[in-house]
């Protein structure tokens, strides 16, 4: 970084005086967005002991080099939509430039969310990425991109660096965390600032800090035996136990964030019975991590395609249930049976932004489709009911029946349900089937499937009955 060397000149004497070389970490450069209305941590390092102040927006703090480290905290700050410089200076002075104040989501996963909005061949074009591409002048919205990187143990910086939303530079934009960030931006008018995060084939574990698996001892036998355990599409260089947690996640603590959007599944396919094990032991273990309470998460469903199971599904479906401030972004209706990449990632952003509205702005609208909550059974039918029913339960389009239902006996054996609202209510039938146990909707790997609410949102495929328990 910076370096002064004074050479004093008495005689034919000369004395050479090296002053402290002090860094910020790369999160801290120039057009970054800080979180507003939250204490801010400013962190780096320094050559020597000593003090380092941070000066910006009207405050002036002070922090002790300690091994090499210091940190201040900045006090909570209102919107700055005006950009703003922030000084960091011991005998050194850096100057990071045209600082926002507004609201910040790390953006993590594997390939769907990695995913940018311009081609990347031999991958289909995300739908509509020209159009998108030409219309994104927005410059309040910018995006800190983590380089990709296995780590064997905690990094503390990576090399990274903000760009300012433009129809130049959104091409290397998540596309989920670019449709994310715009219509994010529409609702708040504020600044957007997200962390890209995402690596693809890789299994939520690597996302996961090794202390938080040990802790757990089921997630602890997977350390024990991680190459014969990780069954995943393919191996990236490097891929080791933690390793993305160490090298994507950690440098980033404990940025000031206001929530999670999380866009992974895919390579824990084949052991879905273990995943919503997997997944809420890693939400639990950034929440720690970040040290910013139970902050919002937002979880997208995997989609339909002809290898992905409906159990992953379910077990999404269920962390949701179990884990206070999380919602599910269902995905049924924008999948690709045959791409595992599909390239209609504008709701998915766009239902991102209603959940994190409703989560963490006190908006007031629905934000998820109908969720499975409960069943009764009656003489021949079984009746379903529903969290967030919105404004109603519905099929979409509205002329056609109810589809994806089916119905069990004792036997176990699923056959195709007759399924009709009935208010708040579905209520289910089969010729096929006199004495109903269970119910599911949806459970294919490519569900059919066409029950929404109102506000157009459509509901989690589910079943009844807790298979990843009977696995």
């Amino acid at each position: 970084m910076l370096q002064r060397t004074f050479l004093l000149l008495s005689g034919c004497f000369f004395c050479s005086l090296t002053f402290a070389e002090i860094s910020v970490n790369s999160l801290f450069s120039d057009h970054m967005v800080l979180q507003q209305g939250v204490t801010v941590p400013v962190w780096g390092s320094s050559t020597t002991e000593g003090q380092v102040t941070v000066r910006f927006n009207g405050q002036q703090l002070t922090s002790k080099v300690s091994n090499g480290k210091w940190m201040v905290k900045l006090k909570p700050m209102a919107v700055s939509k005006e950009p703003l410089t922030m000084e960091v200076f011991a005998e050194d002075t850096i100057r990071i430039h045209d600082v926002l104040i507004g609201e910040v989501w790390l953006c993590s996963g594997q390939s769907n969310m990695e995913r940018q909005l311009g081609p990347r061949p031999p991958q289909k074009p995300i739908l509509g990425w020209e159009a998108e591409r030409d219309r994104a002048n927005y410059p309040l919205i910018r995006q800190f991109y983590v380089p990709l990187k296995y780590a064997e143990t905690p990094q503390d910086d990576v090399d990274g660096k903000w760009k300012v939303c433009s129809p130049n530079t959104v091409v290397d934009f998540s596309a989920v965390g670019y449709f994310f960030a715009a219509d994010l931006y529409k609702q708040l008018e504020v600044p957007i600032g997200i962390l890209f995060s995402a690596f693809g084939g890789t299994p939520a574990e690597d996302w996961t800090s090794k202390a938080a698996l040990e802790r757990n001892p089921e997630l602890n036998e997977l350390v024990k035996n991680y190459v014969e355990t990780m069954n995943v599409g393919y191996h990236p260089k490097g891929q080791c136990v933690s390793g993305l947690y160490n090298g994507m996640i950690h440098p980033l603590l404990p940025f000031a964030i206001k929530g999670v959007a999380w866009y992974q599944g895919e390579s824990n396919n084949n052991r879905a019975e273990q995943y919503e094990m997997v997944l809420t032991n890693m939400i639990k273990n950034w929440r720690t991590d970040f040290n910013q309470g139970d902050f919002p998460f937002l979880i997208v469903q995997i989609a339909p395609h002809k290898d992905m199971k409906p159990e992953l599904r379910d077990a999404q479906r269920m962390v949701v249930a179990h884990v206070p401030n999380t919602a599910l972004i269902v995905t049924t209706d924008c999948g690709d049976a045959m791409d595992i990449h599909p390239t209609n990632k504008k709701p998915v952003g766009e239902r991102l932004a209603l959940a994190a509205h409703a989560l963490a702005y006190h908006g007031k609208e629905e934000y998820q489709g109908p969720m499975y909550s409960a069943y009764k059974i009656k003489a021949d039918k079984l009746s379903l009911t529903f969290k967030h029913i919105g404004k109603g339960l519905v099929s979409l389009p509205q002329e056609e029946k109810l589809k994806g239902f089916e119905l069990a006996g004792a036997d176990g054996v699923y056959y195709p349900a007759m399924a009709s609202i009935e208010d708040t209510t579905i209520v289910l039938s089969s010729d096929r089937v006199k004495k109903p146990k269970q119910a599911r909707y949806g459970w294919a790997n490519v569900p059919d499937v066409n029950f929404y609410n109102k506000d157009g949102l459509p509901a989690s495929p589910f079943i009844t009955e807790d298979v990843n328990e009977k696995n």
